[in-house]
């Protein structure tokens, strides 16, 4: 997990506050002309190895990709929300030609081979750093990248590699509720033309992975909090996601940590509560990560 420090003083967030302040607005929506709502995403990425070869779960993601242009427009921007760059403060990718981060060790040298040659946007990086009130976004003109939890998803989905894509990091010290409420301020940019992907798990036990498990076998403390997740998503009861560690041992249990977790606070934020979700990859890798998924719109 990579850090990096923030100099600049964080505003504390409030839900209801503006996504642009009125000074930057006209900038803002001229780089981002309005079109049809885009939906939000929260995809369980899983292993690594899912980007390699063809599975069940590379065919979901580039299914689900296929809809763009078809069922959806095609996106003029992707911002992600990956649960493998978590930093001090709020940072946005900004540079032309982000590189692909390989974060990870002892696999295939093929994974280590994959690339994922998306441009980056760093004008509307410098848009959303102008325009969001609170908290302060910092840019990042050449050290970060896509990591695994973007490219291994977006690969399969955009295989073209030709939409501009913006990674947001995760102030990992800061509380649920206040990534929640940025996902809620990121929310108009669905207007955009941007796609907003969350990328993590539902449940991600790393320490207790038993690598041969099928998809459909998985500990029942995994399944309870996977289910306890999914019902409040089918009953829209999206705030509620906020207030996982009230679920105490569980919540211990499906996420010592709790990086996966926190990108899916960025897309139930940016979801409505009148949008039916649609689920997909509902099983588990290794017993220990739930690979559930989740659209919105």
């Amino acid at each position: 997990m990579k850090r990096r420090t923030c100099l600049s003083a964080f505003a504390g967030l409030s839900a209801s506050a503006p996504l642009l302040s009125w000074s930057a607005a006209a900038s803002a929506w001229s780089a981002l002309p309005a079109t049809p709502r885009m939906p939000v995403l929260f995809l369980g990425h899983g292993s690594p190895m899912n980007a390699l070869g063809d599975n069940a779960y590379s065919r979901a993601w580039a299914q689900l990709g296929a809809e763009f242009g078809r069922r959806y427009p095609k996106p003029n921007l992707i911002l992600c929300i990956s649960a493998h760059w978590l930093t001090d403060g709020f940072w946005l990718t900004a540079m032309s030609r982000p590189r692909t981060i390989h974060d990870f060790g002892g696999f295939p040298q093929a994974l280590f081979d994959q690339q994922y040659p998306a441009p980056g946007a760093p004008a509307l990086a410098k848009v959303l750093r102008d325009g969001i009130l609170t908290p302060e976004l910092q840019l990042d003109p050449d050290r970060w990248g896509f990591d695994h939890g973007t490219w291994s998803v977006l690969k399969p989905m955009f295989p073209r590699a030709d939409i501009p894509v913006i990674q947001l990091s995760m102030d990992y010290g800061r509380p649920a509720s206040e990534h929640f409420a940025l996902g809620r301020r990121l929310s108009a940019l669905r207007e955009r033309g941007v796609l907003i992907v969350g990328s993590g798990n539902v449940v991600h036990n790393l320490r207790a992975t038993r690598r041969d498990a099928p998809a459909t076998q998985a500990y029942d403390w995994a399944r309870e909090f996977d289910a306890w997740v999914q019902g409040h998503l089918q009953r829209g009861e999206l705030e509620a996601l906020v207030d996982f560690q009230g679920q105490g041992e569980l919540a211990r249990l499906a996420h010592p940590t709790y990086e996966h977790y926190l990108p899916l606070l960025y897309a139930a934020g940016a979801a409505k509560r009148s949008e039916m979700p649609r689920v997909f990859n509902a099983d588990f890798q290794s017993a220990s990560i739930s690979m559930r998924s989740v659209v919105w719109g």
